[in-house]
């Protein structure tokens, strides 16, 4: 079905910027809700879920290493009641492919073409996107790659030219009203560290797979710093309005100011934005299309690439209806909905796999 191959660092380059793209963007200003000052020190208590789903995700691997979670299900829990957790998967998979779809166009639309019709940006991205799938798990990994320097290297020089407006006096005082409000903010990027479950669809096809588990933790740690440089520097700059703010990232960016040629870097953002929603529907439609040709038992994912790509362009316009939508399903529904299908649920596979192991060997 999948006769490609990736390498333990092209894995790595693949989930970080499929984690970490819709995050960066509008998150912030959720998790400053519930953190205030503090919400630099949320992504380093909701990395643990990232860790957890990391380590889970490779011994399950270890325990059926060929074999996708849509695979092997059956085998731990019986053909009936594995059929059932495989459509769970991909449904989740698939309803989330087409929240990304609209939360990135709701953001093109309402920053820049603002007399675009949005359907005209979710179809030209998600038919960009099929295209990538078409091409396989290494034309994947080879854009990741490949566009991850454009993804990463200037969301850090933005951070570095907006030093100098740093205002230091905006992260004081430190769990002043304890520890509680900083594990409220972590609530909601929980349902971002979950998504590293990502890995248990890639691990089959990695090369050298022993090396895999370091990559895969070296990435959540990556993502958890990254997190945590973007919600300083936004409240460095920003301070108590960061919570005020739709895309905190975007306002900070129009601080920049380098002599008179340099300054109002949003476009930057912007282009950060575009390359890691690009690599995050890509995977996700990916997973999707791979793990609904397993269930089905089809010869090659790619008949249904097309199907998907017209049913992803309606989710993204049906499941969620507005922009405000959008934030309240980030909000409200994601931090426990994406833990519980892409955590809960593989750790009790897990544990029954293991549990059934030690019978056999018995």
């Amino acid at each position: 079905m999948e006769k490609g191959k990736i390498s333990s660092l092209q894995m790595a380059v693949m989930l970080f910027p499929a984690i970490i793209a819709t995050f960066i963007i509008s998150v912030p200003s959720i998790v400053g809700q519930y953190a205030k000052n503090d919400l630099w020190i949320s992504p380093i208590f909701a990395s643990v879920g990232g860790f957890v789903t990391v380590y889970i995700a490779y011994e399950l691997h270890k325990l059926y290493p060929k074999q996708t979670v849509i695979q092997f299900s059956e085998q731990i829990v019986g053909r009936f009641a594995g059929k059932i957790i495989s459509l769970i998967f991909l449904s989740f998979y698939l309803l989330t492919t087409g929240h990304v779809v609209r939360g990135y166009s709701e953001f093109i639309v309402s920053s820049i073409l603002i007399h675009t019709p949005i359907s005209v940006i979710s179809v030209t991205m998600v038919i960009l996107c099929a295209f990538a799938v078409q091409g396989g798990i290494e034309m994947l990994g080879r854009l990741a790659q490949l566009f991850s320097p454009f993804f990463i290297l200037p969301l850090f020089i933005v951070v570095i030219l907006l030093s100098p407006d740093f205002d230091f006096k905006n992260i004081f005082p430190i769990f002043g009203e304890g520890i509680g409000p900083s594990l409220k903010g972590a609530v909601v990027p929980r349902g971002w560290f979950s998504e590293f479950f990502l890995i248990i669809f890639l691990l089959p096809f990695v090369t050298d797979v022993k090396k895999s588990r370091k990559y895969g933790m070296w990435t959540v740690f990556a993502v958890m710093l990254t997190l945590v440089v973007v919600n300083l520097t936004v409240l460095l700059i920003l301070g108590p309005a960061t919570a005020s703010k739709q895309f905190p990232l975007m306002n900070v960016s129009r601080y920049v100011s380098v002599g008179e040629f340099f300054d109002n870097l949003e476009s930057v953002a912007m282009a950060v934005w575009i390359i890691g929603a690009f690599v995050k529907i890509s995977v996700f439609f990916y997973v999707t299309a791979l793990g609904t040709a397993q269930f089905l038992n089809l010869s090659d994912y790619r008949v249904v690439i097309w199907p998907f790509t017209i049913l992803i362009v309606e989710i993204s316009f049906w499941s969620i209806p507005s922009l405000a939508a959008y934030n309240s399903f980030l909000t409200v529904v994601l931090p426990y909905y994406g833990p519980f299908i892409q955590t809960i649920i593989p750790l009790f596979l897990l544990l029954i796999a293991i549990v059934r192991k030690k019978k056999k060997a018995n």
